[in-house]
């Protein structure tokens, strides 16, 4: 029966906790202050609403193709990484021996390397299920954007219009955030990667990938740029703030 030390434990519920945890935290407070989420929701809903009002969508379904073959990418990337990370497990012996060898490394049994290996394997499963969902999302959008009420078709009301460019920038935000949660993945998974070494260096990893996302989603030089857009400025939403 494997026996998993009570610091792994506990290093291991902290990572899913603050995954988690901040996962929520970035969802609620991006209702009530400017965030990189927030701001990209009103530039998608402005995006849409000029494109109801043109009647050549081409350019329009060029940028959504862009950012779709990015998205395939990063799914195609984490095939390859899950893959790699069997072939590890196919091999865990010679892969226990490497981490010996590496300075301040903990002493661990095969079977706790197993289960390491295993959540990583779970975690480029998870991040491979929102890239692909993210890139059927950007499909609807491309066909939305086929099917979008132009200035010339005299029969769409202009209620009609505003409709169709709030549900499409809806579709394409969603879209967004399943990417934002595939990248996510990826960066709590350089943290993950920290445990094979220590679990105290998984807390402390999880602690700064963290604060890293918390800097560029909130305090990033970008997000000043982007908010200077609509004459928005960093912090809670003023009364008017989409």
């Amino acid at each position: 029966m494997l026996s998993i030390p009570l610091l792994d434990i506990v290093a291991f519920c902290w990572f899913v906790s603050i995954w988690v945890g901040y996962a929520i935290f970035a969802r609620k407070r991006a209702k009530t202050h400017h965030s990189l989420s927030s701001i990209l929701c009103t530039l998608r809903v402005e995006w849409m609403d000029a494109v109801v009002r043109k009647d050549n969508h081409i350019a329009d379904a060029a940028l959504v193709g862009n950012v779709e073959r990015t998205v395939t990418f990063f799914a195609s990337s984490t095939i390859f990484v899950l893959a790699g990370v069997l072939t590890v497990v196919a091999s865990n012996d010679a892969f226990v021996r490497v981490l010996e060898e590496i300075p301040f490394t903990v002493e661990q049994s095969h079977g706790l390397v197993l289960l390491k290996l295993s959540g990583i394997a779970g975690i480029m499963v998870y991040a491979f299920f929102k890239f692909t969902w993210a890139v059927r999302q950007f499909g609807f959008v491309s066909i939305l954007l086929g099917m979008a009420p132009s200035v010339s078709r005299a029969t769409v009301t202009q209620e009609e219009r505003v409709a169709f460019s709030l549900h499409a920038a809806k579709v394409l935000d969603q879209a967004g955030h399943e990417y934002n949660y595939g990248l996510r993945a990826y960066y709590f998974v350089l943290a993950y990667l920290s445990w094979f070494v220590s679990p105290w260096l998984l807390i402390a990893a999880s602690i700064i990938v963290v604060a890293v996302l918390y800097r560029r989603e909130y305090r990033s030089h970008v997000l000043r740029a982007l908010l200077a857009t609509q004459n928005y400025q960093p912090g809670p939403k003023q009364k008017g703030d989409l």
